[in-house]
């Protein structure tokens, strides 16, 4: 079983910060990429960040310089810093894992989801 969890969504004004904190657990053969999705009101869920296993790192465009995506591999978690919030940030934000389960190590890469966090930036 795999299970895969967000935490650390709230209510921030304008220019404000949160870290939000994902936690997986799982038997997993490999483990390839870590991210960071996020769907708005009335809009399809679009990726933000990603870290895959040899750690390089992409952010969308509009979150270069504000966000920051790390992971600490012994507890299995992954961050995601988020400073100068801005109202367009406002979203449910998913915590993606790529990776496989040792008892499906024979097939594809799969992906897993958290259940979302909300984060909200307004005045």
């Amino acid at each position: 079983q795999v299970q895969v969890a967000e935490s650390g969504g709230g209510l921030v004004q304008p220019g404000g910060s949160l870290r939000l904190s994902c936690t997986f657990s799982g038997n997993f053969f490999s483990v390839n990429v870590l991210g960071w999705y996020r769907q708005a009101p009335g809009e399809q869920r679009e990726w933000v960040a990603s870290l895959d296993s040899s750690g390089e790192i992409n952010y969308l465009d509009s979150v270069k310089g504000r966000f920051t995506i790390s992971r600490d591999r012994a507890k299995n978690l992954m961050y995601l810093e988020m400073n100068s919030l801005k109202p367009e940030d406002t979203a449910v934000y998913y915590c993606n894992i790529q990776a496989r389960e040792y008892e499906r190590r024979g097939h594809g890469i799969q992906f897993y989801w958290g259940q979302g966090t909300q984060v909200t930036v307004s005045s």
